[in-house]
């Protein structure tokens, strides 16, 4: 199974949340399926309607960025570290 870790800041939206989770999956678009199973409405954070990875959101398999956002069907193995991280923007001065 792949070990998913999230950042403290999805913790604020769902304090259930560990600091990683093992889940199935073959896949980005599976592993978040399987997550979404696990804490009901958390896929609807991560993605929209389309399936389409939000832009706050950013997700790596090991230390790389997965490239394909609009699909979510980069390859993930059961040895696979994948890191969920909300993107923070900062505001003006």
């Amino acid at each position: 199974m792949a070990k998913v870790k999230f950042t403290n800041l999805l913790r604020r939206f769902y304090p259930n949340l560990k600091d990683h989770l093992e889940v199935q999956g073959q896949s980005v678009v599976e592993v978040v399926e399987a997550l979404n199973q696990q804490h009901p409405g958390l896929k609807d954070y991560l993605v929209d309607e389309r399936g389409k990875l939000r832009q706050h959101v950013n997700i790596f398999i090991g230390e790389e960025l997965i490239k394909d956002k609009e699909t979510l069907q980069d390859v993930v193995r059961d040895t696979d570290e994948i890191f969920i991280l909300q993107a923070i923007s900062g505001g003006g001065f």
